[in-house]
């Protein structure tokens, strides 16, 4: 699972796609694992991801041993290929210990080959921050954090429900500074109840003075399943959520971070190296309640689910996959154009066949109409949204549907 991100929500449309034959075999992608941890303090009421709350007594040491279960059933899916990054999401992974995750990748780097250089984020709530976790966290190898702030104002956060307070949210940063770190992300929401595009803005000048070579800035959705579904707060109007974008991406921009997807914005060479491979369509194992994957295999592609609550999946022995289907044919465009044109990168032809299987004749016509629309524009070999494009990426990626 990404760094939390605005969602991209397609229309559908009808109509049908002739496939000509693939012009490449699938060729394996870059690897990455994502590990889901479901517990938290409190429930946020904005939230719809597989989080629970859990009790101060967590099973630490039982789930490490379901999570390395789980991996020594799925072991066939890693076929012997290299791990290039690892994500931890919950949830609040930072409620586990040091010595937790020290156990956790000391086995599994006895099942799986890591890349040298292989990126291992964890997400921490600053609200469960203590140093010597901190430093726990390095010694079990992981190397980069990305800290839920969300807001810098204690009245936004009483609002949002978190647990912390701006204070604490400062001290994570010094603290896990301290302990080693020097990649961190920090999450900020954007488009909360009553804010102004200078409350956006202050918000994200705090995180630039402290300095971080990672911001994910998104925008508050209210989603199904959440307490704010149930009872809406009012958000600012269209107009205030305009005010803020502009002026929040010039702040962004004069900071030196540079956008490269559409909520993440990085220093040179700083961007999260995990989020890349989910939106070049790469793939990912998965391990944890709720998690989900994809894998590449021969010509084909999977896609599964690992069962979703917390004591179920404690409780199962063998496969944890609860869902599990092929990726098919007619929607292998559709859902490479999901993933890579959130990018500012966008994708190449070559990209583009030898992720899907499929020739980029199928997709042409799209392509062009896209770009007769103003939608995409062509850089060099690349296809990627316009500024326009971006702003209603929505509409662009449902062209795409079968």
């Amino acid at each position: 699972m990404p760094e939390k991100q605005s969602r991209s929500r397609p229309r559908e449309t009808s109509g049908a796609r002739h496939l000509t034959a693939p012009t490449t075999t699938l060729a394996p992608p870059p690897l990455s694992l994502y590990i889901h941890v479901p517990w938290c303090v409190r429930k946020c009421p904005y939230c719809d991801f597989n989080s629970h709350e859990g009790s101060k007594e967590l099973p630490e040491d039982p789930y490490i041993s379901a999570l390395l279960e789980d991996m020594s059933h799925d072991l066939h899916l890693a076929q012997d290929r290299t791990i290039e990054s690892v994500f931890i999401g919950g949830g609040t992974p930072s409620l586990f210990s040091g010595e937790a995750y020290q156990r956790l990748f000391d086995a599994l780097r006895k099942q799986l080959h890591f890349s040298p250089n292989c990126e291992i984020t964890l997400e921490a709530n600053p609200g469960t921050v203590e140093q010597e976790r901190f430093k726990g966290y390095r010694t079990a190898g992981i190397n980069r954090l990305s800290i839920g702030v969300q807001n810098f104002q204690n009245s936004q956060l009483e609002k949002l429900g978190r647990i912390h307070n701006s204070a604490n949210a400062v001290a994570a940063l010094h603290t896990a500074r301290d302990a080693g770190f020097d990649r961190i992300n920090i999450d900020l929401m954007h488009g909360l109840p009553g804010q102004s595009a200078s409350d956006a803005v202050s918000d994200i000048k705090t995180a630039l003075k402290l300095g971080v070579s990672h911001l994910s800035w998104y925008q508050l959705t209210i989603e199904p399943n959440t307490h704010f579904h149930k009872a809406p707060p009012e958000l600012p109007s269209e107009e205030i959520l305009a005010d803020i974008q502009a002026q929040g991406l010039a702040t962004i921009a004069a900071a030196g971070l540079n956008p490269y997807e559409v909520s993440a914005y990085s220093a040179p060479g700083e961007e999260s190296r995990h989020n890349l491979n989910y939106w070049r369509f790469g793939d990912y194992l998965a391990l944890g309640a709720g998690a989900h994957g994809k894998i590449t295999l021969g010509n084909e592609i999977l896609r599964y689910q690992k069962t979703r609550l917390p004591d179920h999946y404690l409780q199962r022995t063998g496969s944890r996959t609860a869902q599990q289907h092929q990726v098919l044919r007619e929607d292998r465009a559709f859902e490479f154009a999901m993933n890579t044109l959130r990018l500012h990168e966008g994708f190449s032809p070559a990209q583009f066949e030898s992720r899907t299987g499929l020739s980029f004749i199928d997709i042409l016509p799209t392509v062009h109409g896209l770009y007769e629309d103003g939608l995409l524009e062509e850089r060099g070999e690349r296809f990627t949204c316009s500024d326009i494009g971006r702003r209603y990426l929505d509409d662009v990626v449902a062209r795409f549907l079968p």
